[in-house]
């Protein structure tokens, strides 16, 4: 049974930083694409961060180019979301995708709330 268990979201005032972190069981996580989704209230899902399997190429949605950093690790089957310089327009809920071309899978999501 693949699992995909993220955390690290909360509540942060602007300018602050978060991790996120997702951990994966059940799965070859070296095989696997790793992303980051969110869904603001309202909006429609959002690509915000993916990483190759091999050699951990990144590509990030130019909002957070900068502020974001998305990695891996290999040995622990986990893939974080470091988030600097928060704001306002950050807040959703955040989702870690594991992509491996005929499947895919998704985490419960954690909620991330940037407020003064």
């Amino acid at each position: 049974q693949v699992q995909l268990v993220e955390s690290g979201g909360g509540l942060v005032q602007p300018g602050g930083s978060l991790r996120l972190s997702c951990t994966t069981s059940g799965l070859i996580f070296s095989k696997y694409v790793m992303s980051w989704y969110r869904r603001a209230p309202g909006r429609e899902r959002q690509l915000v961060a993916i990483i190759s399997n091999l050699p951990g190429n990144t590509e990030y949605v130019d909002s957070v180019k900068g502020r974001f950093t998305i990695s891996r690790d290999n040995v622990k089957n986990a893939v974080s979301l470091q988030m600097n310089s928060l704001k306002p327009e950050d807040t959703a809920v955040y989702y870690c995708n594991a992509w491996g071309g005929r499947d895919s899978y998704w985490g419960q999501g954690t909620q991330v709330t940037v407020s003064s």
